[in-house]
């Protein structure tokens, strides 16, 4: 949670878009089968929330000041 506060915004963008992207193989990976390690698309979801939730504090913190 630490180093998300340190990026950028883009930055932050851009690993929501490839946290997305692994999570879409994962679940699409694991439809025929079973899935090896189910806590992974857990933790996916859990940091694309964590960075999207720190755009938004920071869009409601932009937005205050004006």
């Amino acid at each position: 949670m630490t180093d998300m506060t340190k990026q950028s915004t883009e930055d932050l963008k851009k690993s929501i878009a490839e946290k997305r992207v692994a999570l879409r193989t994962f679940r699409f990976g694991g439809a025929g089968s079973r899935t090896r390690n189910v806590r992974e698309g857990r933790n996916l979801r859990k940091e694309v929330a964590r960075a999207l939730t720190e755009i938004r504090k920071r869009e409601t913190a932009t937005n205050k000041k004006v």
